[in-house]
């Protein structure tokens, strides 16, 4: 699917009188597709079609990215985008799901989880969680310096100086061996600007005071996890790279990790072959009724 075709097959629904752009494809188990920061779905779209060979995929652009709406007087949290999600689910009418999930989508499935750890049956049940490169733990968060001007005092200041040169860099710095192209950097900044989202990209990156307040919680939500845990890592990667998984490995109960040498944060667009291979073979090996 190109760029062009991805836009056109966006279906919406309404959150909080705000419309959501989402997209769906194949049949069988439904797995739930959550995007980093300060991307959206087509992040995705590489593993896109043999995802959909397996499963019924669904992936909403996170209000505030792509698509969706981007409100400037709005307050954009982890908790208030997993309550998104939850919403967004049950728009489609799913009660349970699988979720491959990145980056600021990460912090996303881990309140999900947390929640529905404390909540118990509400209507809706995780099968099972995939997280590709993000802040897990805040501890070993090392957040880049544009995240840290743009989410102190200054951020809207600094704000106006997000251009499609700063995600370039910033793309350049995080990727592994095999960067981004100069056509994948403007798809990426034209769906930043879409509905001028480089305007609020200040309000975005308050994630990284999320994870904060509510790092034990997630933590715990993920060390006790009642569901099957699958971490996919690009080693080369700053942010969240080798020292990431490394900590999972002491920490995780039974932890199941793939490292895949040579990726930087993007995993699923720099290798997306090889994050299919270690998705599938977690399918295989610890989650019943599935053949990937």
């Amino acid at each position: 699917m190109n760029f062009t075709q991805w836009k056109n097959q966006a279906n919406y629904f309404s959150y909080k009188k705000h419309q959501i752009a989402f997209w769906e494809g194949g049949e069988g188990p439904t797995l739930l597709l959550i995007h980093g920061f300060p991307t959206s779905s087509w992040d995705w779209h590489k593993t896109w079609d043999e995802l959909t060979k397996k499963f019924r995929v669904i992936a909403p652009d996170m209000i505030g990215f792509g698509y969706s709406d981007k409100p400037k007087d709005y307050t954009y949290t982890i908790t208030d985008q997993a309550r998104l999600h939850e919403a967004f689910v049950a728009h489609l009418g799913v009660k349970e799901a699988h979720m491959l999930v990145h980056d600021y989508g990460v912090s996303v499935a881990q309140e999900m989880l947390a929640a529905f750890s404390e909540r118990g049956d509400n209507g809706f049940q995780i099968l099972s969680c995939c997280f590709l490169n993000g802040g897990l733990f805040p501890e070993l968060h090392r957040a880049r310096l544009i995240q840290k001007i743009l989410n102190s005092p200054m951020g809207a200041f600094f704000n106006r100086f997000v251009s499609k040169g700063s995600l370039r860099r910033s793309f350049h710095n995080v990727y592994g061996e095999k960067k981004a192209t100069e056509e994948e950097i403007n798809q990426f900044f034209e769906l930043c600007q879409y509905n001028e989202g480089t305007k609020i990209t200040h309000k975005l990156i308050k994630y990284i005071n999320d994870r904060r307040a509510n790092g034990r919680r997630w933590k715990k939500a993920i060390v006790e996890a009642s569901v099957p845990i699958k971490i996919i890592n690009g080693p080369m990667d700053p942010v969240s790279g080798r020292h990431l998984a490394t900590y999972c490995q002491e920490i995780l109960p039974n932890p199941d990790i793939t490292i895949l040498e040579g990726v930087g944060h993007y995993p699923h667009d720099e290798a997306p072959e090889r994050v299919l291979v270690a998705y599938f073979e977690f399918c295989n090996n610890k989650i019943q009724g599935i053949e990937a």
